[in-house]
């Protein structure tokens, strides 16, 4: 018989603002990414110095799941956990940056700092050697947000105990027009895990659990 699983916390960052299982809890008026992203980081106390040299959306998604990853109680779990997100623009934000700088011919000069997050895998990458992570870790790219498919995926996960907690995202960023939407499933009493409920946080970012 399938376990039950619940959402247990879940995260939203869109329109420079937080939110936190249906709560603002920080916010920064007329403000470009870069200036929330470093607001934000400082505001949550965070404390990863690479994230400075991260890209746009590597920042989106880090942000998202390190307000999550930091309210799991025992630390020790945190190897247990995979990761399963997506987006509609791959790395195409980094990629244009990236292009811009190899097209002057007179001004050739490619970065392998960009170049770097020239793959939208990177941003888990990120989050799993801050925390350790060594489960499974996949990223999709599509057109909608795959609801069905991260429900499906992170349950089959949890069934075939490949992993105790599963953190899904959909991290979505392609110059200033961002949304980050992450959640984490694990065991709980009664089955809350469901495509509905997966919807709703996507849709309703004041939605509470």
């Amino acid at each position: 018989m399938d376990s039950n699983y619940k959402i247990s916390n879940y995260c939203v960052i869109q329109d420079n603002a937080v939110y936190v299982n249906g709560e603002e809890l920080f916010s920064l008026a007329d403000s470009n990414f870069a200036a929330f992203s470093k607001a934000a980081y400082k505001h949550f106390e965070m404390e990863y110095s690479k994230f400075f040299k991260m890209d746009a959306l590597s920042k989106l998604a880090f942000l998202s799941s390190e307000i999550i990853l930091k309210k799991v109680a025992k630390m020790d779990e945190e190897n247990d956990i995979a990761l399963v997100f997506a987006n509609r623009s791959s790395s195409l934000d980094t990629d244009v940056k990236y292009q811009d700088s190899i097209t002057d011919k007179e001004n050739y000069f490619p970065s392998p700092a960009v170049f770097v997050y020239t793959l939208p895998n990177i941003c888990i990458g990120e989050i799993s050697i801050k925390h350790n992570l060594k489960s499974e870790n996949i990223f999709f790219v599509s057109d909608e947000f795959p609801g069905r498919l991260m429900e499906n995926y992170s349950r089959q996960l949890l069934e075939s105990q490949k992993a105790e907690k599963v953190l899904c995202g959909w991290v979505e960023l392609y110059q200033e027009n961002y949304k980050a939407v992450v959640y984490l499933v694990e065991k709980g009493e009664t089955d809350t895990h469901s495509l509905e409920k997966i919807n709703k946080l996507y849709t309703d970012r004041l939605w509470t659990l």
